[in-house]
């Protein structure tokens, strides 16, 4: 594995001020497999300089390899072994900060007591102030029970508090929002619900987060029923957005229409699900997906005593309009697009290199894909991965942020497939014809562009559906 910055550590040491030690720093990090990625003198005298050497290594066992080579270098005193990574999370990554200064009684009797009574007077009597009066007007609160975390599965809630941080820093950064961090110390689907239906009334929306399959569902479905302000999983459907976006452009690459291609999906968890009938509305006739299991289809036997309205059945119900049965191998033969949100290396270049003329594979498992990139890269017309260090990453960070600025300009109080499918394409459009190739289907999560776009489309769209809304309820009352 190549070194990363995800890895990146900061050795501080002591070496001879001549000599050879300094520049055998470099060769030994190289000749380990690092990556020297910065070498500062923080400190000089006649004998001895103090240099701080940042690394990039592949693992956190590589990392003390290095450090351990570096020892046996002559002269070399190796004082303060710093993971960047981890200094950047100490003591959290946000904070709160107060919009106005508390600098005498005046402001203190109008940031709070007595004056405030006044604003809560007001809301209570006009319970619609609470948007144009405090913060709910702009938050969003990011929900987890810590049951399914990345890619480390049910690791708790006080260990998925840095996730749900980063997630509140990314919703500042790219789209101005206040987002908090809830970390809930239950996994009963009941109690989740009970406790962020009370939570409710403090946000302007709700963002589920790293809740496992298929409990997500339920919960997500009884919440949108029970909270009138929109609740949005973004395991499932922020996924979706940038997969759907990502097909457009890779089939405009490839000179292919939706409506004409056969999909295969690896995975049928709570992404996969969401893909897939998101897919469903954009067009697409020809689904099929697999899972650990096979081809999912209605007659396998596992499926058989389902129950009706269940995930898997629903995707049996909603798939494989041909019949196809057997394995993953079998049925991605011939086909025009592969999706994995599966697991790593459930196929090999030779699987891709049967599909059809101008495939496109998205292998999206995270850190090791379905598919080696570069194989598949051998057949493929266009790859994409979940990865950072290979081109067209699906990253969820490109919609949500837009997502729920848009929702909450729109003082929305849901979030439905009409608003999914305008970020989707919203997201697409940011590549320019110009732009677009193989390599670039999805823009960069930096590109300033992105959160905009996606936000003025789903505030349209969410215009839209609440003028129809109110039109209809205008026509039944009239």
């Amino acid at each position: 594995m190549a070194p990363s910055v995800s890895y990146s550590m900061t050795v501080r040491l002591e070496v001879p001020a001549g000599g050879t030690a300094v520049s055998q720093l470099t060769t030994v990090v190289e000749s380990s497999g690092g990556s020297v990625t910065g070498l500062d003198v923080t400190a000089s005298g006649h004998e001895r300089l103090r240099i701080d050497v940042t690394i990039a290594a592949s693992s956190t066992a590589h990392a003390d390899e290095i450090v351990a080579e570096l020892r046996t270098i002559e002269g070399v005193a190796i004082g303060k072994v710093s993971d960047r990574t981890f200094l950047m999370h100490l003591g959290g990554k946000i904070e709160m900060s107060a919009k106005h200064p508390i600098r005498n009684r005046d402001d203190l009797s109008m940031i709070y007591t007595p004056g405030v009574a006044r604003v809560c007077t007001q809301i209570a009597e006009h319970p619609e102030d609470a948007r144009r009066l405090t913060i709910k007007r702009n938050s969003v609160a990011v929900v987890t029970d810590g049951s399914a975390v990345l890619g480390l599965g049910n690791i708790g809630p006080q260990a998925a508090l840095p996730v749900m941080e980063g997630k509140a820093a990314l919703f500042k950064r790219f789209a101005g929002i206040d987002a908090w961090p809830i970390c809930l110390d239950t996994q009963d689907t009941d109690t989740i619900v009970e406790v962020v239906k009370a939570l409710a009334p403090g946000f302007a929306g709700i963002n589920l987060e790293d809740i496992s399959a298929p409990r997500c569902f339920e919960i997500e479905a009884r919440l949108r029923e029970a909270v009138d302000i929109p609740v949005f999983h973004d395991d499932q459907h922020g996924t979706a957005i940038v997969v759907l976006s990502a097909l457009y452009n890779a089939l405009r690459v490839v000179g292919k229409r939706i409506e004409d291609v056969r999909v295969v999906m690896s995975g049928a968890g709570a992404a996969g699900t969401a893909i897939l009938k998101l897919l469903l509305e954009a067009g697409v006739k020809h689904a099929v997906v697999a899972d650990i299991h096979g081809v999912v289809h209605a007659g396998r036997e596992d499926l058989a005593d389902a129950e009706e309205g269940s995930p898997m059945r629903w995707v049996a119900d909603n798939t494989n309009p041909e019949g196809h049965t057997g394995t993953l191998k079998e049925v991605v033969v011939g086909a025009d697009v592969f999706i994995g949100v599966s697991a790593p290396d459930v196929l090999d270049g030779s699987d891709i290199a049967r599909m059809a003329e101008g495939a496109i594979v998205f292998a999206l498992a995270n850190p090791d894909p379905e598919v080696d990139p570069a194989a598949a890269r051998e057949s493929a017309a266009v790859v994409a991965t979940g990865r950072s260090d290979f081109p067209n990453q699906i990253n969820n960070v490109l919609v949500f942020p837009g997502v729920f600025r848009g929702l909450l300009d729109a003082q929305s109080r849901t979030v439905d497939d009409a608003m999914m499918l305008a970020a989707a394409r919203a997201l697409a459009d940011v590549v320019g014809e110009d732009e677009l190739n193989p390599n670039y289907i999805i823009p960069s999560v930096f590109n300033e562009k992105v959160s905009g776009a996606v936000a003025g489309a789903v505030r349209e769209a969410a215009l839209s559906e609440g003028e129809a809304k109110a039109a209809k309820e205008r026509a039944q009352a009239g």
